[in-house]
């Protein structure tokens, strides 16, 4: 079985051609190509799939094998894969995942292969509900949250995918390694979470890192920058255009007041191909 390796920022993930693979079991090859011991190393394993309603279909599985609604580092190097493969001549391409159809544009370098996309990320998600998260309230925003007897104050948000936001003041020296996975599992969130934490440079400049369900902390994160950023707008903390510094690099992040949309650009690199023996 063919595979490529892709990153978005330091997020990277084993990626499979489903037009010309066939993947029987694709949350096991997900635990075992995530492994950066006796595997090929990854934050999971993305297939790339026809669809009936979109260009592409992407499925994204973390690397504890849990399927995930969408990844916003992921599908960049989706677009990059299906162009450079000459799957599509198309610079602006749609593509359904879990969390519904995105489009992308495509932007091609001098060797006229993709090194940066933007992506429509769609309307974010407030209603604790539909995030989700076990709360009554109308909007769930700079609400105290416990952990082992600390109160951290935490702004929900999806982007497809569930967020929980919170802020702190050196976000380099934050205990995320002992937060994050009780973030993720506390009984606020029933489908667990993905636990961001931010400090505030300016009001053009964030600063994250991130504890993704089923990952723990990754390089980058587009839906969680995407869910930083309205965030910190709904805090009066941020413009609606910023920059969102990752451990892997920077992401671009525009929340448009007129549309309601979320546009994350950012860029995709492929790192190598090899075969599995699966």
């Amino acid at each position: 079985m063919q595979f490529t390796k892709m990153h978005g920022l330091g997020n990277d993930y084993v990626y499979i051609n489903c037009f010309e693979e066939k993947v029987e079991n694709p949350s096991e090859l997900a635990r075992f190509v995530s492994d950066r011991h006796f595997g090929v190393g990854s934050d999971g394993l993305v297939l790339i799939l026809p669809s009936e309603k979109a260009d592409f279909r992407m499925r994204m599985f973390n690397a504890d094998g849990s399927e995930a609604e969408m990844c916003g580092n992921a599908i960049r190097c989706v677009g990059k894969y299906v162009y450079d493969n000459k799957l599509t001549g198309k610079k602006t391409i749609t593509v359904e995942t879990l969390a519904g159809v995105k489009i992308l544009e495509l932007f091609t370098g001098k060797d006229q292969k993709v090194n940066l996309v933007r992506v429509d990320m769609g309307e974010p998600i407030l209603n604790p509900r539909d995030i989700p998260v076990d709360s009554g309230m109308e909007r769930f925003i700079n609400e105290p949250v416990e952990i082992m007897g600390e109160e951290y104050h935490v702004t929900c948000v999806s982007m497809g995918n569930p967020h929980a936001v919170t802020y702190v003041g050196n976000v380099k020296e934050f205990p995320l390694e002992r937060i994050g996975p009780l973030m993720e599992n506390h009984p606020l969130f029933p489908r667990r979470i993905n636990a961001e934490f931010v400090e505030i440079v300016s009001r053009t400049h964030l600063k994250m890192r991130v504890w993704e369900r089923g990952a723990g902390e990754t390089m980058a994160c587009g839906t969680g920058a995407c869910a930083v950023l309205v965030a910190s707008c709904l805090n009066g903390l941020s413009e609606r255009k910023a920059t969102v510094e990752l451990l892997g690099g920077n992401l671009t992040i525009e929340w448009n007041e007129e549309n309601n949309r979320v546009y994350k650009t950012g860029p995709a690199v492929s790192v190598f191909k090899g075969f599995l023996d699966f």
